[in-house]
């Protein structure tokens, strides 16, 4: 079911729009001994304690805070996931509630909006955000990210453009942004693709929208998904082993993602590991371990049974894959979803 467009009678709070902050952790929540330490920071803040430091934010909107996890991302995994989506999807469902904006750390930042991004089932504005140095840090980021990410959640053209992410006075669509800096506040961008748009002055900017499908356009549905299917990334490089495969079907893997090298190229250890899913049943997804690019289909696809990853990471890669693995394990159906999301 499609969550509808958000109510306009505020007769109740003067007529002030409404957004839920969904907090999960990350460095956005951190701090660190000093004011010069940008590393080895601890989750220390709740989502009010944003609040007080960003006092701008309430001339904004009305502003409800949700502490739903208190996480590195690093330390998500598949069942945080489902936890996450189905309270931001709860949220959403309240008719008063206008946007909602999803507080992240930044490691995983892009898998879980990229999940969002494929099975939540409305058209309000969702934006994740995150920050690169502790609340404590010099020239801290975080509260410029998360003003940006309300003033994006209150724009009326968010609406309908699926999961968006805001970074450093830029705004990019869950699909397509990736963490490719370990340490900058500039960290994050869609290399090929390009930002949505920039916040400038005062000002939300957007030049392009997302095509692929999304949100309410997906066929992704959290009803009745009580777990996600297991799915492992192997990385490829030269004089690699065959045990990571036996590894990964042993211990039970539904899917492999391979970071393959140049456009999906397989060693002759990643080959044989694609012939072993492949008798044992399990999907097999070629991306590329480059950053950028498209992993074009391959003749070996239809002898081995794989799947190309168009311009999907290997971390995203696997996100869809998972997804996709709980409707159905035939090829034709994976090679559908990699080409529609």
């Amino acid at each position: 079911m499609t969550v509808s467009e958000p109510r306009r009678d505020r007769r109740s709070t003067g007529g002030r729009p409404r957004v839920v902050v969904l907090g999960t952790g990350g460095t956005i929540a951190s701090s660190a001994d000093s004011a010069t330490q940008l590393h080895d920071y601890r989750v220390t803040a709740g989502v009010e304690d944003m609040f007080t430091a960003i006092p701008e934010l309430h001339a904004l909107a009305d502003l409800r805070a949700v502490n739903l996890l208190q996480l590195d991302s690093h330390a998500i995994d598949s069942a945080a996931l489902l936890t996450i989506a189905r309270r931001v999807a709860k949220e959403l469902a309240d008719p008063e509630v206008d946007g909602l904006i999803v507080t992240h750390g930044t490691d995983t930042l892009e898998e879980t909006a990229y999940f969002l991004n494929l099975v939540l089932k409305s058209t309000k504005p969702v934006v994740v955000v995150g920050a690169m140095r502790p609340a404590s840090a010099l020239s801290a980021d975080g509260p410029l990210n998360l003003y940006n990410a309300v003033r994006v959640a209150l724009a009326p053209a968010a609406h309908g453009k699926g999961v968006l992410v805001v970074m450093n006075d830029r705004l990019f669509a869950a699909r397509d942004v990736a963490k490719a800096h370990t340490t900058a506040v500039e960290a994050f961008e869609a290399a090929e693709e390009g930002c949505l748009g920039r916040i400038a002055c005062g000002g939300i900017h957007l030049f392009h929208a997302p095509l692929r499908l999304h949100t309410a356009a997906t066929s992704f549905s959290l009803d009745r998904l009580a777990e996600l299917p297991m799915a492992d990334i192997i990385f490829d490089h030269q004089g690699a082993g065959i045990h990571h495969y036996h590894a990964a079907i042993d211990a039970g893997a539904r899917g492999i993602v391979l970071a393959a090298t140049g456009n999906g190229s397989l060693s002759p250890s990643a080959r044989l590991g694609a012939e072993l899913a492949a008798r044992a049943g399990v999907a097999f997804v070629r991306s590329s371990r480059v950053g950028r690019g498209i992993v074009t289909p391959s003749f070996d696809d239809e002898t081995l049974g794989m799947v190309a990853a168009g311009s999907l990471n290997p971390q995203k890669a696997r996100i869809l894959l998972m997804l996709a693995l709980t409707q159905s394990h035939e090829l034709h159906h994976l090679r559908s979803c990699f080409e529609r999301y």
